[in-house]
């Protein structure tokens, strides 16, 4: 199954774009024998502001896809759980997961509304690099888990 973090706007050069390349590409590397990846970032640019505007160049890419919207008033879960919804939907024959990061407002409410989930990470609000940086390591973690690597909550 190929994970994708799909998100509005580009990231300058900094730490955070630094630890998103890292995760990902750990994750790509471990979740090989587990039927999980590559997994990819797709970042992308409205040209004109505003949600819907975003939601226009968003959509092209979520087609045929299993749909976890970013949003605050999404659920948050615990890593384990995370692992095991990856793990579930893979073996349901989802062949692409997509998480999708909206702009500075958050994302389209009919956009909102398509998904097949939503994730929060917490109740605090994170800028988008940090957002990013985050959904890449619980991927990794996911993949981790998944592959049965000691965990240390368990």
């Amino acid at each position: 199954m190929k994970l994708t973090i799909l998100a509005i706007g580009r990231l300058p050069r900094s730490p955070e774009t630094e630890l998103v390349k890292t995760y990902v590409e750990r994750a790509t590397n471990a979740g090989r024998a587990l039927g999980l990846g590559p997994v990819e970032v797709i970042e992308v640019e409205a040209k004109k502001p505003g949600k819907a505007a975003e939601a226009d160049v968003l959509r092209p890419h979520l087609a045929d896809a299993h749909v976890i919207a970013c949003d605050e008033h999404g659920q948050a879960r615990p890593s384990r759980a995370f692992a095991d919804e990856i793990a579930a939907l893979r073996d349901r024959g989802v062949r692409r997961l997509v998480f999708v990061i909206g702009g500075a407002d958050g994302l389209d409410p009919a956009l909102l509304a398509k998904a097949n989930g939503k994730l929060a990470f917490g109740p605090q609000t994170w800028p988008h690099a940090m957002a990013r940086a985050m959904l890449a390591e619980q991927v990794y973690r996911a993949v981790t888990i998944l592959a049965g690597s000691p965990y240390h909550r368990d």
